[in-house]
């Protein structure tokens, strides 16, 4: 018995280098409501067209319109994505599905469209600051790669504005981060944010200090990298105190990651929040609140009272981005 195809909805997606989430939406009272959502390994597709495909299959519908969040610079409708071998395009998707309606954006500029109708229970403050409602806005968000967007107000309005400020230069603050940045250097060329405030990161700088420290990795450590994702097994390892050099790395990645968030603060005048999103702040509360975090965050020199007054959320719903993307097809009718 053939589905039946459900109508007035627009379909959503989040593409990230790990996973593509997908979903169809129809209008709710404040934000899209979810009528069906799948999330799919994005590195065993050979595109986007794809996985819309095997998701349609399975959840018939007459598309509105679509609007895909993806992790990379979208210019003029086009997008090759940073950390997956896709080229993906708004004529593309509109030719091979016969859509009227396809909007790329950046998965940061996702994310902020729902950063505005976030539930109190969706974010968690990392200070007590409040922010005024009619101030701008910053996004970072360190997963797979490290997404940066602005929500700029202006004229009585968010304007959301996209960004590739994870791959600025990265800016050491201590001797060990210049220790660090000059083995990523000997082996990059050039060091970004994102070679260290993300989840391969991450393993960069566990990397470099096992090397430093002379550090053998205890046996059963090997048997856990060998078996899973390094960045999570480090993760996990430092979150329950169970090996010192994971604990060092992520105090080191929680650093880092304080101060590129205050940089950002400054640059785009966040006076209304800066808000941590991508998979791995929610994992990492106990270290985020930690002074270390803070600390580095603050640490501005003659503006450091300044950022200090700046609101620090993070993202608790792993979904934002797909409202978020949703929000912007409803936008198109």
């Amino acid at each position: 018995m053939k589905a039946k195809v459900k109508e007035n909805l627009v379909l959503a997606g989040d593409i990230g280098g790990t996973k593509t989430n997908l979903g169809l939406f129809q209008r709710g009272v404040r934000r899209p409501v979810a009528s069906a959502m799948e999330s799919f390994p994005s590195q065993e597709a050979s595109g986007l067209g794809e996985i819309v495909e095997r998701f349609l299959d399975k959840h018939p519908a007459s598309v509105k319109s679509a609007c895909f969040g993806i992790a990379g610079p979208v210019i003029r409708g086009r997008c090759k994505t940073t950390n997956l071998p896709w080229e993906v395009s708004e004529e593309g998707l509109k030719k091979r599905f016969k859509w009227s309606r396809v909007r790329l954006i950046n998965d940061l500029v996702a994310t902020s469209h729902a950063v505005p109708v976030l539930q109190r229970k969706e974010v968690h403050p990392l200070n007590k600051e409040k922010g005024g409602k009619a101030e701008n806005i910053a996004l970072m968000a360190p997963g797979t790669g490290l997404g940066v967007a602005i929500m700029m107000f202006h004229q009585g309005r968010y304007v959301a504005v996209s960004s590739e400020g994870g791959h600025v230069g990265f800016s050491a603050t201590n001797d060990k981060e210049v220790g660090l940045w000059r083995h990523l250097r000997e082996r990059f060329g050039r060091v970004s944010v994102e070679r260290i405030v993300s989840g391969p990161g991450l393993v960069n700088i566990y990397g470099w200090l096992k090397d430093v420290k002379g550090y053998q990795e205890p046996a059963w450590l090997k048997e856990m990298f060998e078996a899973a994702d390094p960045a999570r097994v480090i993760t996990d390892q430092a979150l329950n105190g169970k090996d010192p050099v994971c604990v060092e790395a992520l105090e080191m990645f929680v650093s880092a990651l304080g101060a590129a968030a205050g940089n950002l603060a400054l640059t785009c005048m966040a006076t209304g929040g800066v808000y941590l999103g991508g998979g791995i702040p929610p994992k990492i509360l106990p270290f985020l609140e930690k002074p270390l975090f803070m600390e580095a965050f603050t640490d501005k020199g003659r503006f450091s009272d300044f950022v200090r007054r700046i609101p620090l959320r993070v993202i608790l719903n792993e979904r934002a981005a797909l409202v978020g993307a949703a929000a912007s097809a409803f936008d198109m009718i």
